[in-house]
């Protein structure tokens, strides 16, 4: 039975809203902190707590599709729709840890040949809901008001690039020694802490051109959609699926995500 975006977007919201309703209830105390390996890779007691909360309201209403999330991998079905979600339940993880506003849910979905449909990042410590659909437009909630985005100014003096760095000391190094590079053209940068939420404020114009090496999928599923809904030039990497397993440290590591306007396009590597 076929669903359209709008609908699925729905699901999305709704999605998000739950896992992001967790978030909204941090404790400090109740963190239960441990490290997934790479030094930074932090995982919380609330990144498991908001994907169950996440796939619970998927499992409800789409009972069929695919679900892959970024703490509880891949489920599968019997009888598959061939639609599938990424889940990021806690965007931002560092931050979320350290009380610094910049995380939350990211959920998006994607039809049976990969194309994203819908994507919602919520973010509760900032009061924003950003979300898309294919063909619907890039949308922000935030104090009851309802904004569609349209992307950066282009052309703007004092533009900035948001950016992020790998855990890995010797991928970092290179990314620190062609920062200069980059740069070039722009008068600051960011460093936020979630991809998902530098590509919802490249879509709402606050920042104006993303760009990070190493991102998985269920870091940019939601908030590439956003941006490119807003009009802007996207690049998502061309990864391996996480139904096929994945993608390799090596393969992941060599990719970039990139959001802007056309203009900054080639600013980043091929």
């Amino acid at each position: 039975m076929s669903v359209t975006p709008a609908e699925l977007l729905e699901v999305a919201k709704a999605a998000a809203a739950a896992g992001a309703a967790v978030l909204a209830t941090r404790n400090a105390e109740a963190l239960d902190v441990s490290n997934k390996g790479a030094s930074g890779d932090w995982v919380t007691a609330f990144d498991v707590a908001a994907e169950n909360a996440v796939r619970q309201v998927i499992n409800g209403v789409r009972p069929q599709d695919t679900v892959t999330g970024e703490e509880h991998g891949t489920l599968s079905r019997p009888d598959p729709s061939g639609y599938r979600w990424s889940i990021d339940p806690l965007d931002g993880t560092t931050n979320f840890i350290r009380n610094i506003v910049y995380y939350g849910t990211s959920v998006a979905v994607a039809d049976p040949d990969g194309t994203w449909l819908a994507g919602v990042v919520n973010a509760p410590a900032l009061g924003r809901v950003y979300y898309a659909s294919r063909g619907g437009g890039a949308w922000l909630e935030e104090q009851g008001q309802r904004t569609q985005l349209t992307g950066p100014v282009p052309g703007r003096a004092g533009q900035i690039l948001a950016t992020g760095f790998s855990y890995d000391p010797g991928i970092r190094a290179e990314q620190a020694e062609a920062l200069g590079g980059f740069m070039d053209g722009f008068a600051d940068m960011r460093r936020l802490g979630s991809a998902a939420l530098d590509l919802c404020l490249v879509a709402d114009g606050t920042h104006d051109a993303f760009g990070e090496r190493g991102l998985n999928e269920h870091d940019f599923s939601a908030g590439a959609l956003i941006a490119e809904e807003a009009g802007c030039w996207v690049r998502r990497p061309r990864l391996t699926s996480p139904l096929d397993g994945g993608p390799s440290d090596d393969e992941r590591l060599a990719a970039w995500t990139c959001a802007g306007t056309l203009e900054l396009s080639g600013k980043f590597p091929l």
